[in-house]
Order: structure tokens, then C-alpha cells, then sequence
């Protein structure tokens, strides 16, 4: 009922359905700033990060819940893991706090997949696709991937893995190139991460 800093925690992988999920994430982040008593905000991290989308929907929430409430300042304090996902929300806030062991950065995005062609092949099964375009059974198990689908798939990579290192810079306010130089997935310890600002 009196002046506070309010907590939230984030724990675990980013999804969905998950407790770090963006929906409880951002009710828990609106409900902290719109208390008339917070004096500041932390945002508690220790997860190896998840879905781009839950983590930007995150991140989008927290730039701009600083926008509209200046005075109410946001940290994030990282524990043993902030890696990708969770790093993705940590850099929208103010400052970041890290213990010099920390595991963080792993900025990139990975899609992937597998194939069990040779073994359904050796045991006899054979996978048959009735498909409306080309591109229907991208990502199918039950046969190589095309050149064409590769080259497709590296684009929506790439594009959201730019979303993610715009992300980086503009809350880090580093330049885009200097962040491309480090995102490319590495982890770095709490201490290294400073050092790379």
C-alpha cells in the first residue's frame, strides 16, 4: 500500500503457454506500472530465451510502458541465463545487471528440422504428400530439403533475426553493425557481455 519497487519475475523458457509467456508477462508489467505507488520496476530473468515472437511482444511492451510512464524506471537483473529470448527482453530495459558468471547474449534465431528419410527408407515406409503449392510441405521429415526451400527458410531466418538485432541496438543504443558483429548466436558471460556494451 506504500511506496515499493515492484518484481517480476521471468523464468523459464519463453512461449505461449509458458509462465514467461507474453500475456502474463505484459498483465504483470502494466499491473506494476500502473500501480500509482511503484517507484521502479525489476524484471527478474533466468531463462534460455524461446519464442521470437513472445519475446518481441515483450520487448515492444516494455519500451513502451517506459514511454508512457518516464518516472517509473525498469532494470532487468539477470541470473544464471539470459540467453537469446531472455536477452531479447532484457536489452528494451534501462539497464541491465549481471553477475560477471552469467550466461547471455546467443542473439540469432534457429528453425530447425530433421530428416528421417534414409531410415524410413531402410525399414520399408515411404512417405506420400498431397500438397496445394510447392512450398505446402516445407520443412517435411520424410525427404531432403530443396535448394529453393533452404534459400526460402534462411530469408524468414534472417528477417527475424534483424528484428532481433534492431532490437539490441536500439536498446543498448549501439550502432546495428557493431551488433551484427557479435550476433551470431555466441554466448557470452556477464562480464564479456559489458565489455561488448
Amino acid at each position: 500500500t506504500g511506496k515499493h519497487t515492484a518484481l517480476i519475475d521471468l523464468k523459464g523458457v519463453i512461449g505461449v503457454e509458458s509462465k514467461a509467456g507474453a500475456d502474463k508477462m505484459i498483465q504483470a508489467l502494466n499491473a506494476a506500472f500502473k500501480d500509482k505507488h511503484t517507484q521502479g520496476v525489476i524484471l527478474r530473468i533466468n531463462s534460455p530465451g524461446g519464442s521470437p515472437v513472445q519475446s518481441g511482444y515483450i520487448n515492444d511492451e516494455i519500451r513502451r510502458l517506459r514511454a508512457k510512464y518516464p518516472d517509473v524506471p525498469l532494470h532487468a537483473v539477470v541470473q544464471d541465463l539470459c540467453a537469446s529470448g531472455g536477452y531479447y527482453v532484457a536489452c528494451a530495459a534501462q539497464r541491465v545487471y549481471a553477475n560477471p558468471g552469467t550466461i547471455t547474449g546467443s542473439i540469432g534465431v534457429i528453425m530447425p528440422f530433421m530428416s528421417v528419410k534414409d531410415l524410413v527408407e531402410k525399414i520399408g515406409v515411404k512417405g506420400m504428400t498431397v500438397k496445394s503449392g510447392a512450398f505446402k510441405d516445407l520443412g517435411s521429415p520424410m525427404r531432403d530439403m530443396t535448394p529453393q526451400e533452404r534459400e526460402l527458410l534462411q530469408g524468414v531466418v534472417d528477417n527475424v533475426h534483424l528484428q532481433f538485432v534492431n532490437a539490441v541496438a536500439a536498446g543498448r543504443n549501439l550502432n546495428r553493425e557493431d551488433v551484427l558483429r557479435i550476433a551470431d548466436g555466441r554466448i557470452f558471460t556477464g562480464e564479456q557481455a559489458r565489455e561488448l556494451g
